[in-house]
């Protein structure tokens, strides 16, 4: 399945210590491909438990607008299989809807966009207002010998201010129906779309995680608390 957009998962403990240490995760994905990144950055559950996004990549025009720094790995998962099943005019309809702003909140509203683009009319290609007014002055009995002086702009600004329509940078889209919420939250999400999991390591790696944590704390301890023995002169 070929990716769709990437993001790059950081080490939140590493970054507040002053280092940068993250890789980039593409989307769609899989557990297997999670816990490897997860292990390779260093976020095993023991000795650092948090990360976040520090950007996000790919083709879907608009998309990275909407989606933060702690976004669940599931949701993005669940919605770049979603995209992934769509044709390419439904992913540039899904493109005009995102640029239109409307259901654009949170990643499951973006899930739920998705679900619903039957809700919407695309009209690829149409770059302006007299574009839009050319498009739907082809149904009106217009005389040939007028067409020339039909002011086609006018026609297609009172066209897009009454239907709520948008000029979108792929085209003209307009809402024609309500959308309907499918997803409610990540109890919605197909279990073969969920894919976060920390590494699984092994005893050995389990024991050196562990030491690696007593002998850090153990240090910010002597930090915090020097050892005063000395006699005072």
């Amino acid at each position: 399945m070929a990716a769709l957009f990437e993001a790059y998962i950081t080490n939140l403990g590493k970054y507040n210590e002053g280092e940068l240490v993250g890789e980039t995760l593409k989307f769609p994905t899989s557990p297997q491909a999670v816990e490897a990144l997860l292990k390779n950055i260093g976020v095993d559950g023991i000795r650092y438990e948090e990360f976040f996004i520090t950007s996000f990549d790919g083709d879907v025009l608009g998309l990275y607008d909407y989606l933060g720094e702690y976004e669940n790995l599931d949701e993005l998962n669940h919605l770049a299989c979603l995209l992934s099943e769509l044709p390419q005019s439904e992913i540039e309809k899904f493109e005009a809807a995102l640029h239109m702003g409307a259901h654009t909140s949170s990643v499951a509203d973006i899930i739920n966009l998705a679900e619903n683009l039957d809700c919407f009319e695309f009209y690829p290609d149409i770059e302006s207002e007299e574009d839009l007014g050319r498009c739907y002055a082809e149904d009106l009995p217009i005389p040939a010998e007028l067409k020339d002086y039909f002011d086609y702009e006018a026609y297609g600004r009172d066209i897009s201010i009454n239907e709520g329509g948008h000029l979108a940078p792929g085209g003209y889209i307009v809402q024609t129906g309500d959308i309907k919420e499918v997803y409610h939250g990540i109890e919605d999400i197909p279990k073969e779309h969920k894919v976060f999991a920390l590494p699984r390591l092994s005893i050995r790696e389990q024991m050196a995680a562990y030491k690696e944590v007593i002998d850090r704390s153990s240090l910010a301890a002597e930090r915090k608390h020097p050892e005063t023995n000395r006699e005072e002169r």
